[in-house]
């Protein structure tokens, strides 16, 4: 008899080998079958599954409708949101989805699907993240954070002003870093100054009540400022960049969208929607009397030794900003207007805006920090933390571009959308923007943009108008995640902080989204007609 297993051993030689009965193997046998009857592979399978009844489809169809090849291509778009929104494989894991799909389904060569993870905007991408990681390295955000919320902090307090600050502060940073990673590096900062308020149990009645409304408004408006800051420029979010992509691979002989463009456009619009933000916010949480009840616990004195900490600025930390200072200075005249062009053109239009990205994150493996021997502002080590996420999903949204186009998938969509030839612009706008906004509220914004954009494009088609006067309020909208913590990550981000429910991001977020696609309504046929010159004809497109 074995002790262990408690199984009897038997000298006869009639006597089975194995247990006829192993309750033991039967339970196992159970929970392995179990494990695999579960939600998550149930998901994973979903997306060949209909890649497969698709395929059928077109079979049955004899290809009609546009040829093997578009059928082939709405298959693996299929495949691939369905694993985009379930998530039942990691979204990086799919963004990589089209390198082995499209050569498999014949719908382009394994080289020039390679080509899309890889070009000028990919290239802004990377020189940006390496930036922003060195900017987070030596603390200059929080510095800048503190100094600006000082700048905002009287004596006696206004909740209101001070919540400027805040909000202020987390847009700025938002504008030149991903607006995740700007939600992250600022909520420490925000949360450190409401940490001088009392706690729940030493508060009065009316004291409570304020305290809990300002705690709200900082979180809220540091989530929200980081999304509406990311607006302004391509480097604040991927979905401004998935669309200059998109852009630049439907259009190529169109002028493409420079960072200078996108900011003569973005920053306006952002301007709005901020303000709008901080109307809300001051009306909603900072109510008459609430300045005097926290003027006892919030003052100048603590953000002062909070900046004291930090020390002087060092060499690093001032050749950092200096870098970042001539970034934005390449970025913004590279291209200025059709009239007056700027360095670009000394180099025949052969250099791109991610090209001064990498350039200036270069010079920071090659100037010298100052703090020792040998050592430089960057080294690789540092850039291990770079969201390759991000650069996945990007090549990702600009490979499916190029395959939608080459495939006739779109000719397929612009049949099928005839009806919309005759529905006027200020109809067709707001609804493009609340369909982006409902999507993003249950899968990522890039996501979203790369689900909308080549149907939008279609769309434009049909309508005979040009195609930026819907994708843009298209790109934007998908970044009106407001109303639920699992929008994006930022909401998650405030979220865990303890201090909001999910009824104060309703409360917020309705009002703020309506706000947003009233100003895309209205300033996208008006200034972005000039800035983007859509009142000309785009090449290839009528």
């Amino acid at each position: 008899m074995n002790e262990d297993s408690g199984t009897v051993y038997s000298d006869d030689p009639r006597t089975p080998l194995l247990p006829l009965h192993d309750p033991i193997r039967g339970k196992w046998s159970f929970n392995s079958v179990k494990s695999i009857l579960t939600l998550n592979n149930f998901f994973i399978l979903l997306g060949p599954l209909l890649c497969g009844i698709v395929c059928l489809c077109g079979k049955l169809n004899g290809g009609g409708g546009g040829g093997n090849s578009s059928w082939n291509m709405l298959a693996v778009l299929v495949w691939i949101f369905s694993w985009w929104l379930t998530e039942a494989v990691p979204m990086p894991i799919t963004s990589m989805s089209p390198l082995f799909l499209f050569p498999l389904f014949g719908i382009s060569s394994a080289d020039d699907v390679a080509r899309s993870y890889m070009d000028d905007v990919i290239s802004l991408v990377l020189g940006s993240f390496i930036l922003a990681l060195a900017v987070e390295h030596y603390n200059i955000h929080r510095r800048l954070a503190l100094n600006v919320t000082l700048l905002f902090c009287r004596d006696p307090l206004n909740p209101s002003l001070l919540l400027l600050g805040i909000c202020a502060t987390t847009a700025f940073v938002s504008m030149w870093m991903h607006n995740v990673a700007a939600a992250v590096m600022m909520m420490p900062v925000a949360t450190g100054i409401l940490q001088r308020l009392p706690p729940p149990g030493s508060r009065s009645t009316l004291e409570k009540i304020h305290v809990t409304k300002f705690c709200k408004a900082v979180v809220l408006g540091v989530i929200y400022s980081a999304a509406v800051g990311g607006m302004s420029t391509l480097t604040g979010t991927g979905v401004n960049l998935i669309l200059v992509g998109m852009w630049k691979s439907y259009f190529p002989e169109a002028r493409p969208i420079s960072f200078s463009t996108w900011f003569f456009f973005g920053f306006p619009l952002a301007l709005v929607i901020f303000m709008a933000l901080w109307t809300i916010l001051c009306l909603l949480y900072c109510k008459r009397g609430s300045g005097q009840a926290l003027s006892a616990y919030l003052d100048r004195g603590h953000l002062k030794r909070e900046l004291d900490l930090l020390g002087p600025m060092a060499f690093a930390e001032k050749m950092i900003l200096g870098v970042f200072s001539m970034l934005i200075v390449l970025w913004m005249t590279r291209n200025i207007t059709d009239d007056t062009p700027g360095w670009g053109s000394l180099f025949d239009g052969r250099v791109g805006d991610g090209t001064a990205s990498v350039l200036m994150a270069t010079l920071l493996f090659i100037i010298p920090n100052k703090k020792q021997q040998g050592e430089k502002l960057m080294d690789w080590k540092k850039c291990k933390e770079i969201p390759w996420n991000i650069i996945l999903l990007l090549g990702a949204g600009f490979a499916i571009a190029d395959g939608v186009r080459s495939s006739g998938l779109t000719d397929v969509l612009s049949g099928m959308l005839e009806f919309l030839e005759a529905a006027p612009y200020w109809a067709i706008a707001p609804a493009v923007s609340l369909v982006s906004g409902t999507i993003t509220e249950f899968t990522s914004n890039n996501a979203a943009t790369t689900l909308v954009i080549p149907l939008l494009i279609q769309i434009a088609k049909t309508m005979h108008s040009h195609p930026l006067l819907l994708m843009v309020p298209g790109a934007i909208g998908a970044q009106f995640a407001f109303l639920l913590p699992t929008g994006t990550p930022s909401n998650i981000v405030g979220f865990t902080t303890g201090h909001i429910e999910i009824k104060d991001m309703l409360t917020t977020g309705i009002p703020l989204k309506v706000a947003g696609v009233l100003a895309l309504t209205v300033l996208m046929p008006t200034l972005g007609a000039r800035v983007f010159g859509t009142d000309k004809l785009v090449p290839n497109f009528q």
